[in-house]
C-alpha cells in the first residue's frame, strides 16, 4: 500500500515577486556593493556642484544666526572664527558633501529602491516613483522647517545665556557640525510618513496596528527628540511635534490605502 506524497500548493502568481530567484549571501553583498558604487558615482558630481557654490552655502548656513544675534544685542557681528589652519577648508569640504547628498538624494533613493525591489511584489514595486518623490520632498521639507522655524529661535535660546562676563565666540569647528547635524536630523524626522505609508502599502502593518502603537510612538518620539537635539526645551518640542503629527498623517494615509485595497479586491 503506497501513500500519496504530500502535495505542496504552488504560491499564487500574484503573490510571487516578479524577479523571484534565490540569491546567496555573497550575491546580496555583490548587489549591495554595486548599488553603493552607483550611488557614490552619482554623488561625486553633486558634491562638485556644492564645492563651486561653497561660499554661498556657508552664508546660507550662517544666516539663521544673525536674527538671534541682533535680537539679543550681542556685541559685534554674527561671524564664525577658526583657529586651525585647515578648519575653513574642512568646513567647505563637509558643507559641499552635505549639499551633494541633498542634491543627489533622488538618485540615492532610487539605488536604495532598486536594491530592495527584486524581493517585492508587483503592487509594491508600483510604489517606487511615489517613494522616491515623497522621500525627497519630505527630507527637503524637514530641512526647510528646521532652517526657517526652528534654528533662529533655538539660537536665541542657546545664545541667550551670554552676558557681560560670558561672551559668545563661535568657531567653525563647533558651529558647522552642530548646524549640519540638526539640518539632517529634521530632514530624517520628516521621513516618518513615507516610512509608515510604505509599510502599510506593502502590507507589513495595518492602520489599526499603527494606531494601537501610537501611544508608544509618542514615547519613542520624545526619546528621539532628546537624542537628536541639543536638549534645550524649545528645539526638543519643535522636533517632537512633527514626529508625532507626521506619524498620525502616516496612519491616516495607511487607512486610505486599506480602503483602496479593499475596494480593488472586491
Amino acid at each position: 500500500m503506497t501513500s500519496n506524497p504530500i502535495q505542496i500548493p504552488a504560491p499564487e502568481p500574484s503573490r510571487v515577486p516578479e524577479d523571484d530567484h534565490e540569491m546567496t549571501f555573497f550575491e546580496h553583498l555583490g548587489e549591495l556593493r554595486s548599488r553603493l558604487l552607483r550611488a557614490i558615482l552619482g554623488l561625486i558630481p553633486a558634491v562638485a556642484v556644492g564645492w563651486v557654490f561653497k561660499k554661498e552655502i556657508k552664508d546660507f548656513l550662517v544666516a539663521p544666526l544673525q536674527p538671534a544675534w541682533e535680537r539679543l544685542n550681542l556685541p559685534g557681528e554674527a561671524v564664525l572664527r577658526f583657529a586651525g589652519p585647515a578648519d575653513a577648508f574642512m568646513m567647505y569640504m563637509k558643507n559641499s558633501l552635505i549639499a551633494g547628498v541633498l542634491l543627489a538624494s533622488p538618485w540615492i533613493f532610487w539605488q536604495l529602491w532598486m536594491f530592495i525591489a527584486p524581493g517585492l511584489y508587483k503592487k509594491e514595486k508600483a510604489l517606487a516613483v511615489p517613494f522616491i518623490f515623497f522621500s525627497t520632498l519630505c527630507f527637503a521639507g524637514g530641512a526647510i522647517f528646521g532652517y526657517v522655524l526652528v534654528f533662529p529661535e533655538a539660537f536665541t535660546v542657546l545664545l541667550g545665556f551670554s552676558d557681560e562676563t560670558l561672551v559668545a565666540t563661535l568657531f567653525v569647528k563647533d558651529y558647522m557640525p552642530f548646524f549640519r547635524r540638526m539640518l539632517l536630523a529634521f530632514g530624517i524626522v520628516f521621513e516618518v510618513p513615507v516610512i509608515v505609508t510604505f509599510l502599510a502599502g506593502a502590507g507589513i502593518v495595518t492602520w489599526k496596528q499603527l494606531l494601537k502603537f501610537s501611544r508608544w510612538w509618542i514615547v519613542v518620539a520624545a526619546f528621539i527628540s532628546m537624542l537628536l537635539t541639543p536638549q534645550d526645551v524649545y528645539t526638543m518640542v519643535m522636533m517632537l511635534i512633527p514626529l508625532v503629527l507626521l506619524y498620525f498623517v502616516g496612519v491616516g494615509i495607511a487607512y486610505l490605502i486599506s480602503i483602496f485595497q479593499s475596494r480593488s479586491s472586491s
